[in-house]
């Protein structure tokens, strides 16, 4: 087990020919806390989940996940939800029920099907027939049904009706223990940032600033969303 945090990033480069995705990021996250990473398009932000799940590989610096760098283990202790559609459109919601609970021994089938079942996503209906937002909150349902010990959510609300997004933020905070992280990356900033611990804001691929969502309050008198507005700034 990391004595440090159990999600870190040293000096993280991603370079795509010249453009560099990732520009040194650095930071370190620690057990029990739910993070918003932030920044605008082309930020680094989904390269960094992707390089953290194992699906790049960084052009340098680091990333560990409970002391080890992606692989193996730390895919047992990850659950990853993706910026888009990553199962087959012709499996039905059960099958991805099944294929999470052959490929993953901390999945609890049953708590899967009770979600989908409070979404109205049916055993029977297939990925292929479902809206892109029906899709996300199938996948979001499946994510949050492991006993991980980080999850990493790419853009989880993106495609979620405003009349979902209360209750997918109540699934988000209730299915992930004191012992894990929680790193999620949004631009709905005003609907997540009352369950935020921490933020993380990432400008051209580095770390501008990690900070308490308490401390960034009360320094700038400003709520999260107001100081990403400033900050950003066109």
């Amino acid at each position: 087990m990391c004595e440090n945090g159990i999600y870190e990033a040293h000096g993280l480069y991603k370079w795509y020919g010249r453009k560099a995705a990732l520009n040194g990021a650095t930071f370190s996250v620690q057990p029990g806390k739910l993070v918003g990473l932030l920044g605008p398009n082309g930020s680094g932000k989904t390269t960094l989940l992707k390089i953290s799940a194992g699906l790049l590989t960084p052009s340098g610096g680091s990333v560990l996940i409970d002391g080890q760098e992606p692989g193996v283990y730390t895919k047992s202790v990850t659950s990853y939800l993706p910026d888009r559609m990553a199962l087959p459109t012709e499996m039905r919601a059960a099958d991805a029920v099944s294929l999470y609970a052959d490929f993953y021994t901390d999945f609890d089938a049953g708590k899967a099907h009770e979600m989908l079942n409070d979404l109205h996503i049916e055993a029977q209906d297939r990925i292929g027939a479902m809206s892109k937002g029906t899709q996300e909150k199938m996948q979001l349902c499946l994510t949050m049904s492991r006993a991980a010990r980080l999850y990493l959510l790419d853009e989880p609300l993106g495609g979620v009706d405003p009349a979902a997004r209360d209750y997918i933020l109540q699934t988000i905070l209730r299915n992930y223990s004191e012992n894990a992280a929680l790193v999620l990356s949004t631009h709905l900033i005003g609907d997540i940032e009352k369950a935020l611990d921490e933020v993380i804001f990432l400008k051209d691929g580095a770390v501008l600033r990690q900070v308490g969502v308490d401390a960034l309050r009360e320094e700038s008198g400003q709520s999260v969303d107001e100081y990403f507005r400033e900050v950003y700034r066109c």
